[in-house]
């Protein structure tokens, strides 16, 4: 491959990939600005816990209808408007946050629905932007940039702490939103010649209710694919419930000091961007089947180490098995559902299955945190990192049968039903 090539068949793939780094860093940067404000201003660790439970709220509010306007809309159009709206509330924070602190709740809930609806907007794009014989490859790099925003999104936070404040981290955050925004423009529009929505169709009850029709249709009718994506799904659910116990496992069990919990956090951050190195020079060569099911359960053992563990050295290698793995089954499962989720229904599929995983998150954790409460923290984490070994082995077993091959091969194009 030549290298004028490769920039022509990887030009748009790469300006994406930029604007993703981009709007991951500013995200990090404004996690930890506005955990700081909140705590400073109110001193309470329930008001920054709540910034957490937000999150998986606006997605129970927003999931239900989100797919009906993403699957119908223009959406390079509508990401560009997500990205300027959450810039534009991000701009106001600082300042509500003096105001009060009940309408800046209400602003981080709005920012967190425009979040809820960017997701699976920018997954339909993606899907339709990138051929099949390069999803593996994108998605590989796009797993190295999520583990490089979580690398050095803190750092970050940090150095633009100590030269500014934390309203200014924000107000860079917004900055880094309308970049995301404007190198989003630089993109194809893919939508251009499509219908958006017809004369006849509206947003409403009777429309949601039709479109979660198709999406029941498509599930009965692909029951194998929404296995898959459900097991997956299930194991996601787990590590989230698990790492709710985290700080409070290293702590009380392992009876870590400070320095020493923040080293274990650095060891898994260095898991993370050796395993997505790894994954980006040998995703070629592995597949995807392998990529989904033993780099779950690969996963799933890193935690088992982990909730086992009676020492710091244990943790950590517990800890940097996890971390290591999660680019690899992350790639596997991206790559495995934009080759079998039809472009024209995705948005729908995306949104109301997140909707599920979100009451799954916030369900699970609250089971846990009781678990945690009656018996102790090592069970509650011993049981959630056994749960989720049994749900990886069973995923692992769905994954790997030859007979389902065609599932994980892109130069494979099955006909799929969409009704």
């Amino acid at each position: 491959m030549t290298f004028k090539f490769f920039l022509e068949s990887w030009k748009y793939p790469l300006i994406l990939l930029l604007g993703i780094g981009v709007s991951n860093l500013g995200a990090w940067v404004y996690l930890i600005a506005l955990n700081l404000l909140v705590f400073d201003i109110t001193g309470s660790p329930l008001a920054v816990a709540a910034l957490y439970i937000l999150i998986p709220l606006a997605a129970l509010v927003t999931n239900l209808w989100s797919g009906s306007l993403i699957d119908r809309w223009n959406k390079r159009s509508l990401m560009v408007g997500l990205d300027i709206f959450r810039a534009v509330c991000l701009l106001f924070l600082p300042w509500l946050l003096e105001v009060s602190l009940w309408m800046m709740y209400i602003v981080v809930f709005l920012i967190n629905i425009a979040s809820s609806m960017f997701s699976p907007t920018s997954m339909v794009y993606i899907t339709k932007l990138i051929p099949f014989e390069q999803r593996k490859k994108f998605n590989s790099l796009r797993s190295l940039i999520d583990s490089g925003a979580f690398l050095l999104g803190p750092g970050l936070a940090g150095i633009l702490f100590i030269i500014g404040s934390p309203e200014s981290a924000i107000f860079i955050n917004a900055a880094a939103l309308f970049l995301s925004g404007l190198v989003t423009l630089l993109m194809p529009d893919l939508d251009k010649h499509s219908l958006s929505f017809k004369k006849e169709e509206k947003l409403s009850l009777l429309l949601v209710k039709k479109d979660f029709q198709v999406v029941w249709n498509f599930s009965r009718k692909n029951g194998y694919i929404m296995l898959i994506y459900f097991l997956f799904s299930s194991v996601i659910v787990m590590t989230a419930a698990v790492d709710s116990l985290e700080a409070a496992f290293a702590k009380d069990v392992l009876n870590l000091s400070d320095s020493d919990y923040g080293f274990l956090v650095s060891i898994a951050g260095a898991g993370i961007i050796v395993g997505a190195l790894l994954n980006t020079l040998l995703v070629k060569k592995i597949a995807t089947s392998y990529l989904i099911g033993p780099g779950a359960v690969l996963v799933s053992i890193g935690y088992l180490i982990y909730a086992f563990s009676n020492s710091f050295l244990i943790a950590a290698c517990g800890f940097f098995m996890l971390a290591f793995f999660l680019a690899f089954t992350n790639t596997g499962f991206l790559t495995f559902y934009q080759n079998n989720i039809p472009v024209e229904i995705m948005g729908r599929i995306g949104s109301l299955y997140e909707l599920i995983q979100a009451a799954l998150v916030i369900v699970t954790t609250i089971v846990i945190g009781l678990l945690a409460q009656i018996f102790s923290i090592a069970a509650a984490v011993i049981a959630g990192a056994m749960v989720m070994v049994i749900v990886s082995v069973t995923l692992c077993i769905f994954s790997l049968p030859s007979t389902k091959s065609a599932y994980y091969q892109p130069d494979e194009l099955r006909q799929i039903e969409v009704n």
